[in-house]
Order: structure tokens, then C-alpha cells, then sequence
């Protein structure tokens, strides 16, 4: 590929995963919100500290707040742009990467993403209280929402939709994952709470979050455990952001570039898809839950960043942060 389209190939695949980024962000303070108001109403701790953990940000967190509560993560992750994996600061990359790709995005996308923009970088602490973070988070998934219709009926189907769609089922998939490390670290510490209303209502919660509630009330028959949310999220290839689906989707993406475009050098993003796809394929949910749901997701989450690398070494420039 040459510079100009290595470059553009790598800014759409990261405009699709910082919007994909703020999509889910949102989803996982929403659902924190709600575990949390749970725990509390029922005397249990704070589950606050882990939206921290499961992105890295204990060290810089810290170094800003003495104490991982509700406002203070919420102010950090919805109001800090310097704070790399804020909505703030992944908004605004994704403006960069849509600013330098004007040419090939509709007017409609570009306008959409500005307005997006403008709009979170005037959020203040009283927009972002406790008591208003449900219905924020739900604005800003539907803004999230509106980019990707604007994309799905504006974006012409050449190379560069392949890349921005590999951004976004990647993305996609990582979300998922962490949004099942969220339950991981606020599981139950007592055998006897396991489908207990506290453990069935977070799980149903995580279902929420990942727009998975109503998919999964259609084949669950209203039976809310465990293994059947788990093999849902990571295993349904019918919900659009199960980890499978969007392996198998990324995966012909990456085909797709290769046999229509003759955009060689991806052996070794495939050889990663292969790999990653096997883990799946031998594996069930009952057997995830087993050997731990934490150990697995964080090894999805590994192969991921190691096919990111390989795509970026096969196909863009220098690559983007991926905090």
C-alpha cells in the first residue's frame, strides 16, 4: 500500500474504534451506575474502582483521586480529556481521524461527528451528577448509534469501509470482553448469592449494556444465569456483538481486502484470527465459567491487541495509542 493509503487505512480503522470507544464506555458507566445503586440498596461495597482496572488507568487514576468513587471516576471518564481513554479525548481523536479523511467521508458523517464533539466537550460536573449518568450515557450511545447509520447509508463500499469496519468489530469485540470483566470483579463472594435478585439484576444489567436484553429474553426462555448470559455474550453468533460474530466478521473483512484488493501481507493477522477463532470453537461457556471467566476474556483481549499489531504492521503506518 502507499504512504497516503496506509495512512488513511489506519485513521479509518481508528475512527471507527474511538467511536466504538466512547459507545461502549458509556455502556459500562451505565452499568457500573446500576450495580452500584444495587450493592448499596443491599449494603455491599463500591464497584466503582473496577471501570479503572479493567482499562488500565489504577496509576494515573490515582495519581488525580484518592478514592475510586462514583463522582470522581465519572468526572475522569466523561470530563478529563487528558485522560487518554475518556469519552472526551476518544471523541476528539476520532474528529482528528475523520478531519484528515474528508475526502472520503460524506458531509453528513463529518457535520455529525463535529456536533458530537462540541457537544460532550461542553459537559460540565453538574451535567455528568450520579442522579443524570443513566440518561447521559443513553444520549450518548444514540449519538454513537446516529455515526454508525450515517456510515452504514452514506459510506461507499470500496477499501476504505473494509478498514473502518475492522476497527469497529474489533473494537466491538474488546468491549464485550471487558464488559464481562466488569461482572468478573463484582462477583458474588458468597456461594449462596449466585441467582440470587442482586446476581440475576446484574446480570440482566450486563445484558442491557451490551444491547443484548431483548435478543436474549427471545431463545433464554426468562432464565437468567451464568452460563447462559456468558455463552450469549461471548458464543451467539445471532447477537451482532457477541465476541464470535465479530471475530468471524473480522476475519472476512481481512479476507476481503486481501482476495478483492490484492492487499497482501495479513498471513500473520490470520494465523491470529485462526488462533483466536479455535479458542472459541473448543470451548463452552460452562467450561469458561470453570477454568474463569476473567483468565479467558483477558486472553481474548491479548490476541486482540496482537492482531491489531499484525494488521497495522500489514497494512497502516505507525498505528494509534491503544489505551
Amino acid at each position: 500500500m502507499t504512504a497516503l493509503l496506509s495512512r488513511n487505512a489506519d485513521n479509518l480503522f481508528w475512527l471507527a474504534r474511538y467511536v466504538e470507544r466512547v459507545e461502549n464506555m458509556a455502556r459500562i458507566l451505565d452499568v457500573t451506575e446500576s450495580f452500584s445503586r444495587d450493592t448499596h440498596n443491599r449494603g455491599r461495597g463500591s464497584n466503582w474502582m473496577s471501570v479503572v482496572q479493567i482499562n488500565a488507568d489504577e496509576e494515573a487514576f490515582t495519581a488525580l483521586h484518592p478514592v475510586a468513587d462514583g463522582p470522581r471516576v465519572v468526572d475522569f471518564y466523561m470530563l478529563d480529556a487528558s485522560n487518554s481513554t475518556s469519552i472526551p479525548a476518544s471523541l476528539q481523536a476520532a474528529r482528528e481521524n475523520a478531519r484528515t479523511l474528508r475526502a472520503l467521508i460524506s458531509v453528513e458523517l463529518w457535520q455529525q461527528i463535529n456536533m458530537f464533539n462540541a457537544w460532550v466537550g461542553n459537559l460540565r460536573h453538574e451535567d455528568v451528577a450520579l442522579p443524570k449518568l443513566s440518561r447521559l450515557c443513553q444520549q450518548i450511545r444514540e449519538a454513537c448509534q446516529a455515526h454508525t447509520g450515517i456510515v452504514e447509508g452514506t459510506f461507499f463500499r470500496d477499501q476504505a469501509w473494509y478498514f473502518y469496519s475492522m476497527g469497529r468489530v474489533l473494537e466491538r469485540a474488546d468491549q464485550t470482553t471487558r464488559l464481562l470483566d466488569i461482572k468478573y470483579h463484582t462477583l458474588l463472594p458468597r456461594v449462596e448469592d449466585v441467582g440470587s435478585a442482586l446476581d440475576v439484576s446484574q446480570w440482566n444489567a450486563l445484558l442491557r449494556a451490551a444491547a443484548g436484553y431483548h435478543g436474549f429474553r427471545r431463545i433464554s426462555a426468562g432464565k437468567v444465569t451464568p452460563e447462559a448470559v456468558v455463552g450469549f455474550l461471548l458464543f451467539n453468533d445471532s447477537h451482532p456483538r457477541s465476541v464470535s460474530l465479530c471475530i468471524r466478521q473480522l476475519e472476512w473483512y481481512v479476507t476481503q481486502v486481501r482476495t478483492r484488493y490484492g492487499l497482501k501481507g495479513c498471513s500473520a493477522a490470520l494465523e491470529a484470527l485462526d488462533e483466536l477463532r479455535a479458542m472459541f470453537d473448543e470451548v463452552t461457556a460452562a467450561e469458561v465459567l470453570e477454568r474463569g471467566l476473567h483468565e479467558f476474556v483477558d486472553c481474548v483481549q491479548q490476541q486482540l491487541v496482537r492482531i491489531t499489531s499484525e494488521l497495522t504492521a500489514s497494512y497502516m503506518s505507525v498505528g494509534q495509542p491503544a489505551a
